[in-house]
């Protein structure tokens, strides 16, 4: 068996790759690496809207119970907002059904440790090692988990404060969002783009209670629309929507809610490097940028390096996906870090990226400022960056081979100060990555393409 997990949990097709046998065994494995070693201890578990993940939440369920642990569920809801209520309820452990901004056959498990934190390496390859020897630890009699309620919970010994029933999960979470935004948003007029997601109810409540004049697209999801042609990896909807309505700005979801990418009034794109540029000066501004140091990760644009340098920021560079971003937030106590995928992490209010929050916290600085998205978004100008996915048989072994890190090399020796290269295998599929950033793009293009065919030919 290969890894199971990739950069953000385990992933695949749905009944297939990712099948409710699988799931059953990853959930059990979870319970005992995370269970703290607690008879009846509680575990969260949520789901983005798409079909399939009614059929795995039962398995996760069962799985979850079946090693001796009580489950809650908490329904559709974005991935942070999962993580929020693990520690918000002091659970061992939550778990997210969803595949992210992937198309809806496909569906993913993420797995939150108590407080709500992504799982470290170590965690993950106990969780597999487990799955791989399937010997679960089945409890029998009154040692197995119960499926709780709101009043099950304290009938099965699960104290959760009143304020806290699961009728009202979406609620508090919305509170949550609204009390971290600092900011009455009343004056701005926002599009919205659900995805047809996690987000397509607590999204837009949450923008409306902060005060914004709210119009939401792709809000209705019914299991198998998520993410088609929408949401913020299909821009065209946002961006028209908020030239025909006169929005001040638009916001675009994925599936999940963890990723937030913007639109300025006249329809240009606002990528994650540009959001984070943007609330990076602002809290340096305010005194709440820890060490005047904002954590990104290598694929963000050479573009947000010297925008940072010039704003007398230090930028931090992690490995490509969000839990790597958050372990040096953690480990060095930051207060700002993400993607330029959107993911935008704040863990002042959450452990992993939360893009409504993202989006609550643009707009708060568009209403402090009296400025436009795109006047403030104008303080990053992107160099010219060209990515090509390739796809590879075994891309392990094309990212080691000797004359590919050659050609990596001699790329560089042309580039010199003026650009960047970047070669990374996709931690969900069989592609590696080529990215040549420079400032005079045909050169980028001419390199990209060169090193593309290298590696294809691998």
């Amino acid at each position: 068996m290969g890894r199971l997990f990739g950069t953000d949990g385990v992933r695949g097709l749905a009944n297939e790759s990712l099948s409710p046998e699988l799931a059953l065994r990853v959930s059990g494995a979870a319970a005992q690496v995370l269970g703290r070693g607690r008879t009846r201890a509680l575990a969260l578990v949520g789901r983005d809207p798409r079909a399939s993940g009614e059929m795995l939440e039962a398995a996760v369920t069962a799985g979850l119970t079946a090693a001796g642990m009580n489950v809650l569920s908490v329904g559709v809801l974005p991935t942070p907002a999962v993580a929020y209520l693990t520690g918000l309820y002091d659970a061992c452990l939550g778990v997210m059904i969803s595949a992210s901004h992937n198309p809806m056959p496909d569906n993913g498990i993420k797995i939150f440790a108590a407080g709500g934190h992504k799982l470290d390496d170590a965690a993950e390859d106990r969780i597999e090692a487990l799955v791989a020897a399937d010997e679960p630890f089945r409890p029998t009699g009154a040692g197995i988990g119960r499926v709780l309620n709101a009043s099950g919970a304290r009938d099965h010994g699960v104290i959760i404060p009143d304020r806290y029933s699961v009728e009202g999960t979406h609620e508090r979470y919305v509170e949550h969002l609204v009390e971290a935004t600092g900011q009455d948003l009343s004056g701005l007029t926002v599009v919205v783009d659900c995805a047809n997601g996690a987000a397509a109810e607590v999204g837009p409540a949450a923008y409306r209670e902060a005060g914004a004049t709210v119009i939401a697209i792709n809000a209705e999801p019914d299991g198998l629309n998520i993410n088609e042609g929408c949401g913020s990896t299909h821009l065209d909807q946002v961006r028209t929507a908020v030239v025909e309505h006169g929005a001040d700005l638009g916001l675009a979801h994925d599936g999940d809610a963890d990723r937030c990418l913007a639109v300025a009034a006249d329809g240009s794109v606002v990528d994650g490097d540009a959001i984070l540029a943007v609330l990076a000066i602002a809290m340096k501004e305010a005194g709440q940028l820890a060490e005047d140091t904002l954590v990104a990760t290598v694929m963000s644009n050479l573009g947000l390096h010297i925008a940072m340098r010039d704003a007398g920021i230090t930028l931090r560079t992690t490995a490509v996906g969000d839990r790597y971003v958050l372990e040096d937030l953690r480990a060095g106590g930051y207060t700002l870090g993400g993607e330029q995928s959107g993911h935008v992490v704040l863990p002042k209010f959450g452990t992993t990226g939360d893009g409504v929050l993202t989006g609550l916290k643009l707009m708060a600085r568009m209403a402090q400022t009296g400025r436009s998205l795109a006047d403030l978004a104008g303080v990053l100008t992107t160099v010219p960056q060209i990515l090509l996915n390739v796809p590879v048989s075994d891309k392990a072994a094309v990212a080691k081979a000797r004359e590919v890190r050659e050609a990596v090399l001699e790329a560089e020796r042309e580039l010199g100060d003026s650009g960047r290269v970047l070669l990374r295998p996709s931690g969900t599929e069989q592609l590696v990555r080529v990215m040549v950033e420079a400032t005079d793009q045909v050169k980028a293009e001419r390199l990209a393409e060169d090193l593309a065919k290298l590696v294809a030919s691998i």
